[in-house]
């Protein structure tokens, strides 16, 4: 008998501010053409002063747990894939257990960069294969808002904010998480990250007047690394399961540039009608860019019971993966 982990529920979160390209227009040099010519990106949604990871991630979640059809006493186990936490600790997952009244659920963070969702799903399904649980709630949530450099026209354009989050229970049938495939490369970590705020950089002066606090990016290198790396782990999943991407009824990658997905689409012979595209509205809103898109794929009806889709993500780290899931 083979133990699978299936999602029963899915729950997405925006914050209601819209940030258009027009406005951005008005804040650094760039223009919509520009931004949409090389990105897709329209708009974001931009948190509220008061609105943190959490909060984002707590209404996710509540309609997760609402959409699968169980209470947040059934939940073994809360799984938060986060970068902009709302503190170095406690974890950001103990904050949204403690909001849901989770209390038989145990909490932790993960930290994955925009891979973080397909990392916690994939440590989510191994706990649910291996019979120790029965009900896990996998959550991506960032408010990169928090910490983009608004006079940097080369990142300030390219995020929002968002979470999405995921109900997992465990099942014998043939629907579920049928494979999940992590890749990193820790060489490359100064190629995306935010070099405050920690411990080799602690909070002050210097940090502050060296705009240290902020998202630092190699745009073109990573554009090219993001294209392979996603293009690798697709392949993985497929070769894995002696698939094709004639198999794949919907890919849902990582929201993060068009042309990448483009690229992407080119290099397998997929054409874009077969991609979840959402950047356009929302930007890439780092790991919860895959969950949000895929709520939106199955409110849209564009997945069906039997469909096999394939996640696929890029992220800081640098962190890769893929996961297929027979829906």
């Amino acid at each position: 008998m083979v133990i699978r982990s299936r999602i029963i529920g899915t729950g997405s979160y925006l914050p209601q501010r819209v940030l258009s390209n027009k406005d951005l227009e008005k804040m650094v040099d760039t223009s919509d053409e520009w931004i949409v010519e090389r990105t897709g990106i329209s708009e974001r949604r931009i948190a509220s002063k008061d609105e943190a990871a959490s909060d984002l991630a707590f209404y996710a979640a509540e309609k997760a747990i609402k959409d699968g059809g169980v209470t947040s006493s059934d939940i073994d186990f809360i799984i938060v894939a986060t970068v902009t936490p709302d503190m170095l600790f406690p974890s950001t997952a103990c904050l949204v257990q403690n909001r849901l009244g989770a209390k038989g659920a145990f909490a932790f963070d993960l930290s994955a960069a925009c891979s973080g969702f397909i990392y916690a799903l994939s440590v989510a399904d191994q706990y649910i294969r291996s019979g120790m649980y029965q009900t896990g709630l996998v959550i991506g949530t960032d408010v990169f808002s928090k910490v983009i450099d608004w006079t940097d026209r080369n990142t300030c354009i390219l995020f929002g904010d968002g979470a999405g989050a995921v109900v997992l229970k465990s099942d014998t049938g043939a629907s579920g998480i049928i494979s999940s495939h992590l890749f990193s490369d820790g060489t490359s970590w100064d190629m995306l990250y935010v070099p405050g705020g920690g411990s080799r950089i602690p909070p002050g002066e210097d940090m502050i007047n060296n705009r240290l606090q902020f998202v630092k990016m190699r745009g073109n290198e990573t554009f090219k690394v993001a294209v392979n790396t996603m293009c690798t782990s697709i392949s993985e999943a497929l070769k894995s399961n002696g698939l094709t991407a004639e198999d794949i009824k919907l890919f849902i990658p990582h929201q993060a540039n068009l042309r990448i997905i483009q690229a992407i689409g080119k290099k397998l012979n997929v054409p874009m009608e077969r991609f979840m595209i959402n950047l356009d509205r929302y930007g890439n809103t780092s790991a919860a860019s895959i969950p949000i898109a895929l709520d939106e794929a199955i409110k849209e009806g564009r997945i069906e019971n039997g469909d096999n889709i394939l996640l696929e993500a890029f992220g800081g780290g640098l962190t890769w993966g893929a996961a297929l899931i027979k829906w």
